[in-house]
């Protein structure tokens, strides 16, 4: 029963004058009114609508941006890839035109009236011929059309791997300019702390000296300064690594690079929403690309049935024989076909229906593929949004205890001067002091993160990338 079923359905499909194979629809998908961790609902305006240069206010962060956008190599790479599909798309659009070609020969024959040449028996003559030759298939199922609407849908996958490709690069500029900007601070913190380190050991060596106090608190407070001095050769050591990153993501060789407003003033982006969840579908590249590949996939099947029917090719040649050239070149042809031709699977083992079941199988990875790219920009939205307000929350509670541990080591040191408290009060304020510190720093450096994580988990930039690849003319015979 199976075995008719399929060419039933192809043969109905036929009567409609309607290509064979399934029409594409985007799958039907459960999509949150509101993303988790969303604080108004109500607004449609999202992030994403901000160009990049909107978002980030360091104007040479900007200049970072403009010199990767323009030099990268993953970029250029999308780019020569963009290019590749336009090409690969149109040699599917070739199909729908004549192929027309031609052959020439020079020769001997040894025959009586060979190639329809007079000649003596045992006599030898030069052969020359010439001819063109022509071949059309009629699209009668859909099978070309089918073809060039998966050739175009991968054209616009491509497109939209380039798009992400660019979301991408600016959020990595961005992430990792604001990383080398935190261990600036680090290093400027740990060189300050190291100097705090040595003011207190000049002070108890110097009491050391005038004999009220002992070694232990000089040794104590020789090797918080060491241990505090030993971070900063680390710390410089993963600048120079990050700056190294940095001049790659431009593609140029590793060098230093500019630096601009400290990380405890780069300013924040407007306090913008993050739109509409069903927004992402149009906006994030990685979601548009998942489901050019579904269209793609979807033209698939449409070839995988139509290969179950005849093609139907008209076929004609046109040229002469003879034994001067000049007979051909200028003479009257006398060789002409024209020939209907029919041809079609009948016995192959089961490869069609097989290619056929492929075909289906490799649609349903897609939509699979397609389903799971949307879930997890759902993912990706709702975790930047919770960091955002967390680590809002984070920063002020490390900005108190920063305060509260600068006045202790404050009142630590006039304690200890004052003859009321000991060694081991002002050592460990300080050394309580100096990790608080770094852990501010690091928060403020993550909240600028989840901003840039946040605007490209929402597409960000979309709108100044959303023009379709530029398309040769006649693209239009393409869509079914």
């Amino acid at each position: 029963m199976k075995g008719y079923v399929i060419p039933l359905v192809f043969a109905i499909e036929f009567l409609t004058g309607c290509a064979i194979g399934p029409n594409y629809q985007r799958p039907t998908l459960v999509i949150p009114k509101t993303y988790r961790g969303q604080i108004d609902p109500s607004e449609a305006a999202s992030l994403a609508d901000l160009p990049w240069w909107a978002v980030f206010q360091d104007d040479t962060l900007k200049s970072l941006i403009e010199e990767a956008l323009k030099n990268n190599y993953d970029l250029r790479t999308a780019a020569a890839r963009v290019e590749q599909a336009q090409a690969l798309a149109g040699v599917a659009r070739s199909e729908f035109f004549p192929q027309i070609g031609y052959e020439s020969g020079v020769g001997q024959a040894h025959a009586a009236g060979q190639f329809f040449l007079p000649a003596l028996p045992g006599q030898t003559i030069d052969v020359f011929s010439g001819r063109f030759n022509l071949a059309w298939e009629f699209d009668v199922w859909g099978r070309i059309r089918r073809s060039n609407e998966a050739a175009l849908a991968e054209l616009f996958a491509t497109e939209e791997f380039r798009r992400a490709v660019i979301v991408t690069l600016v959020s990595e500029v961005a992430q990792a300019y604001f990383e080398l900007r935190e261990l600036d601070l680090e290093v400027e913190i740990a060189r300050g702390t190291t100097e705090s380190f040595q003011r207190t050991l000049d002070l108890f060596t110097r009491r050391l000296e005038l004999g009220v106090a002992s070694k232990l608190e000089t040794a104590r407070a020789e090797a918080a300064l060491a241990t505090t001095a030993a971070t900063i050769p680390n710390l410089e050591r993963r600048i120079v690594a990050q700056e190294n990153l940095i001049s790659v993501l431009l593609g140029r060789n590793p060098g230093p690079i500019p630096r601009g407003a400290p990380l405890g003033d780069q300013g924040l982006p407007p306090a913008t929403p993050p739109g509409l969840p069903s927004q992402l579908l149009e906006r994030r590249p990685d979601i548009r690309q998942a489901e050019q590949t579904l269209v793609a996939a979807n033209a698939a099947v449409g070839v995988a049935e139509a290969n179950f029917f005849p093609q139907i090719e008209l076929t004609s040649l046109y040229g002469g024989v003879g034994t001067e050239i000049e007979t051909v070149v200028k003479g009257k042809g006398n060789i002409w076909t024209l020939i209907g031709h029919l041809s079609g699977p009948l016995i192959q083992g089961g490869r069609t229906y097989e290619t056929y079941r492929a075909a289906v199988a490799q649609w349903e990875q897609a939509k699979l593929q397609y389903e799971q790219a949307v879930l997890k920009a759902f993912q990706e939205v709702s975790n930047a949004l919770t960091d955002q307000q967390k680590f809002a929350e984070v920063q002020e509670e490390l900005t108190r205890a920063v305060v509260a541990l600068q006045e202790s080591v404050r009142l630590a040191t006039l304690r200890y001067a004052g003859g009321f408290a000991t060694y081991l009060e002002v050592i460990e304020a300080q050394q309580q002091l100096f990790p608080t510190q770094i852990a501010l720093t690091l928060i403020q450096r993550d909240q600028l993160i989840a901003v840039v994580q946040l605007y490209k988990a929402l597409g960000g930039g979309w709108s100044a990338y959303a023009a379709s690849p530029t398309l040769p003319p006649l693209w239009h015979v393409v869509l079914p």
